[in-house]
């Protein structure tokens, strides 16, 4: 990333804030009929998503003393097999009706941003409290 990540990490809880307001609707929506084996079915799905994600991002502490996220190939492909995958189970649960589609892969979003941002926060915050503190041993005089 050519820009550094401004403030103290709020910014990156954002995209779960909005995700989680229109998928709300969507999978509470009464035309959406999964039995409970498949949402817990998706919430594990997304969970498991999640976790080259979480691997993939990183962040550093640079020379000008603010923090930037890892340029990772890797990271690209990981989201790249995510969107792939989510395609590919989009075609084998064409049996589904498009509601109850539509919840589930909803379902299988929030179950892999929500750890995802989370987990890329607190990463994040772990080195802006290093930052802090190495700031604060810095003697100015």
């Amino acid at each position: 990333m050519y820009r550094p990540i401004k403030g103290n990490g709020i910014r990156l809880l954002l995209p779960i804030l909005f995700l989680l307001l229109p998928s709300l609707f969507t999978i509470l929506n009464p035309n959406a009929h999964a039995a409970a084996w498949e949402w817990i079915c998706a919430v594990i799905f997304g969970f498991l998503l999640s976790i080259p994600l979480i691997w993939t991002t990183n962040y550093e502490l640079r020379s000008d003393q603010h923090i930037y996220a890892v340029r990772n190939k890797s990271f690209i492909i990981t989201f790249l097999i995510v969107f792939i995958v989510r395609f590919l189970f989009r075609d084998y649960l064409k049996w589904l009706g498009p509601e109850t589609e539509v919840a589930l892969f909803m379902t299988v979003a929030l179950g892999y941003i929500l750890p995802w941002r989370i987990i890329s926060f607190i990463k994040f915050r772990q080195l802006y409290k290093n930052r802090i503190r190495t700031n604060d041993n810095i003697d100015f005089r």
